[in-house]
């Protein structure tokens, strides 16, 4: 199924170079419409059945005579505006792939089914990332494992699930959606719920996938264990992408342990300090204990990374050292982009791939 997508301009130059792109780089996913006439676009939209129709703003639309089953925006010269005439605004001069997420954005807020969206099979790996010792750079390992995949051809999705971790520290992208905007769809249960995840999603210049830090830090607190797992499985069924780089923040909790049944290996961050090995060795045999409960063990997918690594003041943990996957040393006065770059040269994600 393609979306259909109404586009009146008088901009006939602009109105050509944007059909041409939309049918050049998405003609899979969108089938594009081009009007200067009003009158004209305004028929179309029931006898073609158009999905989602844009007009500039120069335009006087009646809303009412706009399908209910087809959304609407008003293409605008200037960017960052977000409403214009009490409807949603799009910037006509922004990247072509933005203004796809928009369209995209746009058409999962009133479409009613899923049932023509192409649904991806569960080939996509879930490694989830947490560590029982603080501090450790865990989130930094976590992105590097993403870049590492993504430099060897796969699809990666770094996603930043701790409660105050921000992917923005990591990787940058334009775009007008965040996380926030995920997690309102996947509580209100909105039906076309993959679009909502495909409008969202953004690339960094490595070529990444993310989703932007909710505005709000209170977001990520509003999400329940069920509806983390209802997000991954999604985003597995989605077919976007081949790995799921998930960064959770560590717990032994019940919930968590059906959080970890999604994942296919599960990493644990240390740097071999003293205090931390006594955290991860602690956490290592409660992990045994309620692994036996399990219906589905876990202790076979847990693996061990060290970071920040010293030789002089650093010791492996003697129960993890068949599960050790190897280590990285400190990078004093490294930038966090330094790092990652160091990160991911590594052998470490090797096993992964």
């Amino acid at each position: 199924m393609r979306i259909k997508l109404a586009i009146l301009e008088d901009d006939r130059s602009y109105l050509d170079r944007i059909a041409a792109v939309f049918n050049s780089r998405y003609a899979d996913k969108i089938e594009t419409y081009s009007f200067t006439d009003p009158s004209v676009a305004l028929a179309t939209l029931e006898t073609a059945r158009i999905d989602v129709f844009l007009a500039g703003e120069n335009q006087e639309i009646n809303v009412s005579e706009i399908p209910k089953r087809c959304g609407f925006a008003y293409l605008v010269n200037s960017s960052g505006v977000e409403t214009v005439k009490n409807q949603i605004a799009v910037s006509k001069y922004q990247k072509a792939d933005l203004i796809y997420k928009q369209v995209l954005g746009i058409y999962s807020e009133t479409a009613g089914s899923l049932a023509s969206i192409k649904i991806g099979d569960e080939s996509c790996d879930c490694i989830i990332f947490t560590s029982p010792a603080g501090g450790v750079g865990t989130s930094s390992v976590a992105a590097a494992c993403a870049i590492s995949l993504t430099a060897k051809g796969k699809k990666a999705l770094y996603l930043n699930l701790e409660k105050f971790g921000s992917s923005d520290v990591f990787f940058s992208a334009e775009g007008s959606f965040d996380m926030s905007d995920v997690i309102f769809a996947l509580k209100n249960k909105k039906s076309n719920f993959l679009l909502k995840l495909e409008s969202c999603v953004r690339r960094d210049s490595r070529g990444v996938f993310f989703y932007s830090q909710p505005q709000n830090a209170l977001d990520m607190l509003e999400l329940n264990m069920d509806e983390i797992i209802h997000l991954i499985t999604e985003i597995k069924l989605s077919g976007l992408f081949d790995y799921i780089i998930a960064d959770f923040d560590f717990s032994l909790s019940k919930a968590w342990f059906a959080i970890l049944r999604q994942a296919r290996n599960i990493v644990w961050v240390s740097d071999g300090e003293e205090i931390s090995n006594v955290k991860v060795g602690r956490a290592n045999r409660a992990f045994e204990i309620l692994d036996l409960s399990e219906e589905y063990p876990l202790m076979s997918r847990l693996r061990i990374i060290y970071n920040k690594f010293s030789n002089k003041t650093g010791k492996k943990v003697d129960e993890l050292e068949g599960k050790c996957f190897g280590g990285a040393p400190r990078y004093d006065r490294a930038t966090t982009a330094q790092v990652l770059d160091q990160l991911s040269g590594l052998q470490l994600f090797d096993e992964f791939s």
